[in-house]
C-alpha cells in the first residue's frame, strides 16, 4: 500500500467520479484507475461499486477510508512540522554552560538568537566543565560551554575556542584592600570560598596553590557561583572568579587582579563528533561565534 494510492482513493470517494478526482490529483484518469485496482487487489476487496456509471463506497470502502483520511492527514502534519524546524520556525536547543558564562556572556547571546529565531525554544543547563561533558556524552545536550583542555578520558567531542579569560580574586568590600596585584603564594593560610566539585574553578585554583608548594585552606567549600559570591559578600573567605563575573558582581566585592602569569581559563563550544547538532543549535553556535569572534573552524574531535 502507497501513500499516492490511498490519496488516489480519498480523491475518488469525495468526488465520487474518476475523471474528476484524476484532475484534482493531477494524473491521467488511467494511471488512477490503474493504481484503484492495485490497492484493491493487494488489500484482496473491492472498494468501489460502479453500477451504471455510478460510483459508491463498498463496505470495504467505508472502513477505508476515515484511516486514509487520517494517514493523509498526518503525513501534512508531518510534512509541515519538518518544513518549519528546517526553517527554523520552531524547535529546540538544548545548552549548556557555567555559571559563570550563563550570568556574564550568555544573556545577550540568547537575546540576539531569540530576535533572529522566536520560535525556538532555549533550554539551559548550568553546571560544571567536568558535568556538562558527561550530559554530552549521554546524548542530554545539543552543545555546551566547556573549558579546555578537556580530560584525557573524556568522549569524542568537537570544540570551537570562543574565549579566553583572566581570573581575579574577589573579596568583601568591608575587607582590608590587598593593595597591589594578589599572587597565588599570597593564599596560603588565607580562608577560600570553593566552588563544589566538578567545577573548572575548583580545579584551576587548588591545582595553583599545590604548584606553589601549599593546600589551600577552605571555610566554605561546595557552592555554585551565586553561593560563592554570597559567601565572600559576607566576609567568609576569599575566592578566586572569572573577571567576567567579577565585573557584574556589584560594589560590595572587592576585585583584585592575580599578579603575573596569573590564571586564565579557554573556553569552548562543544557537541559530541559522532552526531551532527540540530539545525538549531548549529545556528546558535554561528551567534556564539559571532559575539565573541572566535575562529570558525572546528578543533576536531577530542580537541
Amino acid at each position: 500500500m502507497q501513500f499516492h494510492q490511498l490519496l488516489y482513493f480519498v480523491a475518488v470517494a469525495e468526488s465520487k467520479h474518476f475523471t474528476r478526482a484524476a484532475e484534482r490529483v493531477h494524473v491521467a484518469q488511467p494511471s488512477l484507475s490503474q493504481q484503484i485496482k492495485a490497492l484493491e487487489k493487494e488489500l484482496g476487496a473491492e472498494l468501489f461499486s460502479r453500477a451504471r456509471g455510478n460510483v459508491a463506497l463498498t463496505d470495504a470502502g467505508e472502513a477505508l477510508l476515515p484511516l486514509a483520511r487520517r494517514i493523509i492527514a498526518d503525513t501534512e502534519t508531518a510534512r509541515r512540522e519538518v518544513q518549519e524546524l528546517v526553517q527554523l520556525r520552531r524547535g529546540r536547543v538544548r545548552l549548556g554552560a557555567p555559571p559563570s558564562l550563563c550570568t556574564g556572556l550568555l544573556p545577550g547571546v540568547l537575546r540576539s538568537f531569540h530576535d533572529l529565531h522566536p520560535g525556538i525554544e532555549l533550554l539551559i543547563e548550568e553546571g560544571g566543565s567536568h558535568d556538562l561533558v558527561r550530559a554530552l556524552a549521554r546524548g542530554a545536550l545539543d552543545l555546551a560551554l566547556v573549558v579546555l583542555p578537556l580530560p584525557a578520558s573524556s568522549p569524542a567531542l568537537t570544540t570551537v575556542e570562543l574565549l579566553h579569560e583572566d581570573l581575579v580574586v574577589v573579596s568583601s568590600a568591608a575587607a582590608p584592600a590587598p593593595g597591589r596585584p594578589v599572587r597565588i603564594a599570597d593564599l596560603e593560610g588565607r580562608p577560600l570560598v570553593m566552588f563544589r566539585h566538578g567545577y573548572d574553578l575548583r580545579e584551576l585554583t587548588v591545582a595553583a596553590c599545590r604548584a606553589a608548594g601549599f593546600d589551600p585552606s577552605f571555610t566554605v567549600e561546595g557552592g555554585e557561583m551565586d553561593a560563592v559570591l554570597g559567601f565572600v559578600r559576607a566576609g567568609l573567605g576569599l575566592a578566586v572568579v572569572p573577571s567576567m563575573v567579577a565585573a557584574s558582581a556589584g560594589r560590595d566585592l572587592r576585585v583584585t587582579p592575580l599578579a603575573k602569569p596569573g590564571l586564565s581559563r579557554t573556553i569552548a563550544l562543544a557537541h559530541r563528533s559522532d552526531v551532527a547538532p540540530p539545525r538549531a543549535a548549529r545556528e546558535l553556535q554561528k551567534v556564539l561565534l559571532a559575539s565573541t569572534r572566535g575562529p570558525a573552524e572546528p578543533a576536531g574531535p577530542g580537541a
